[in-house]
């Protein structure tokens, strides 16, 4: 295996937060590619329009419409580099150094780097099943002016949950109230497994203090790196005088080209479906794997969509320690340590699916159970 992370011959590692090989659709991107260089003309190959090809901004608005279940208009749109760029974006255009931004308690770990990168101070939110807390949310408002809440609303990484509908309104509504913004990162909003999940925060663009971070790096490939911000034009506008724009163009052109052609030719519906049905078996096979090994020593629940498993072990039980012991016997995880914004959570793990098949699955996790029981 050739890419960042790749675990050992033969290693098992449920740390790896990527698709496997199987679900890289090498023949969609290839077809796609096909008929846009058949087409192509030199001023293709250009730095193309800051904010996207209109051609794909109207084609991703019919989208998103279709899969969001809400009109998108190609006005709320902008192309990206994938939702990593997009919140460096957001914390250059949206922040300033020294500002606080809210962040969910856990959340994911590199983005802590992308906002402290920024010079950005962080303050975690509790959440529960339902998603951030709202009274938790309103202790932090009065003790802090935050210049935005970064929240993963959509089967949340670490922890899979998939905020409330009711939550998400809760939040719009302080987020008016208390004049901050709203950077919702949500790359795995089409991944649901069973029930449909409530509307992307994207559908709450018009209320002015959302703005949602999507990609195809979950729904295609990592490598296209493209991606979109949806948000009201003013805040668009905002992006479109930095000066990365200014000089650069269009972040990914070329990707979204080849994307273009991927949704003009219908190539992307029948690969979401494969997602979807091969994430749900393997997302059944880990619950299964973790009932017969882990019953007794931890708590979970089974995620409805996303790549994740949040498991819950005695307060007694450090994970940081057990990462270089679980390699020796072939497998892995993340500690939840990595997802504290104060270095708590250490009885935490985090397990990815989206990297193995069934089988590797149970065996994977089977190779995990004698770590606790030392």
């Amino acid at each position: 295996m050739t890419f960042d992370g790749a675990p050992p011959p033969g290693t098992i590692n449920f740390g790896v937060g990527q698709p496997s090989a199987d679900l890289l659709p090498v023949d969609l991107v290839r077809q796609a590619s096909e008929s846009f260089f058949a087409e192509a003309q030199p001023f293709d190959l250009n730095y193309g329009v800051p904010r996207g090809d209109a051609r794909f901004l109207d084609l991703l608005a019919e989208f998103l419409t279709r899969y969001y279940g809400v009109p998108a208009s190609p006005g709320e749109l902008f192309v990206t580099g994938g939702n990593s760029q997009a919140l460096s974006l957001a914390s250059t255009v949206y922040a300033r150094p020294g500002d606080t931004v809210f962040v969910e308690e856990p959340s994911y770990f590199l983005a802590f780097k992308i906002l402290r990168d920024h010079g950005l101070k962080t303050v975690g939110i509790d959440m529960d099943s339902d998603g951030p807390k709202i009274a938790a949310l309103e202790t932090a408002l009065r003790e802090h002016r935050p210049a935005f809440f970064y929240t993963i609303p959509g089967y949340h990484n670490p922890t899979g949950i998939c905020s409330s509908a009711a939550r998400r309104r809760e939040l719009v509504r302080l987020a008016h109230d208390n004049d901050f913004l709203i950077v919702a990162d949500e790359p795995y909003q089409l991944l649901h497994y069973y029930d449909e999940p409530p509307p992307a925060m994207g559908t709450m663009a018009a209320s002015g203090v959302v703005v949602s971070m999507g990609s195809f790096s979950k729904i295609l490939a990592p490598g296209m790196r493209l991606g979109w911000l949806q948000a009201p034009e003013s805040s668009l506008q905002k992006i479109m005088r930095i000066g990365l724009i200014h000089s650069g163009g269009c972040i990914n052109h070329i990707s979204s080209q080849i994307v273009r052609h991927a949704l003009e030719n219908d190539l992307l519906d029948a690969h979401i479906d494969k997602l979807r049905t091969t994430y749900r078996g393997r997302v059944e096979a880990m619950d299964d794997a973790l009932h017969e090994h882990f019953d007794d020593i931890a708590e979970w629940r089974k995620p409805d969509g996303g790549y994740f498993v949040w498991l819950r072990l005695d307060e007694s039980v450090n994970t940081t320690p057990l990462k270089d012991k679980a390699l020796e016997l072939e497998t892995g995880f993340t500690a939840g340590s990595l997802f504290s914004n104060h270095g708590a959570l250490k009885n935490y793990l985090r397990l990815s699916f989206a990297h193995y098949n069934e089988d590797d699955i149970r065996e994977g996790i089977a190779r995990l159970r004698p770590l606790f029981d030392s």
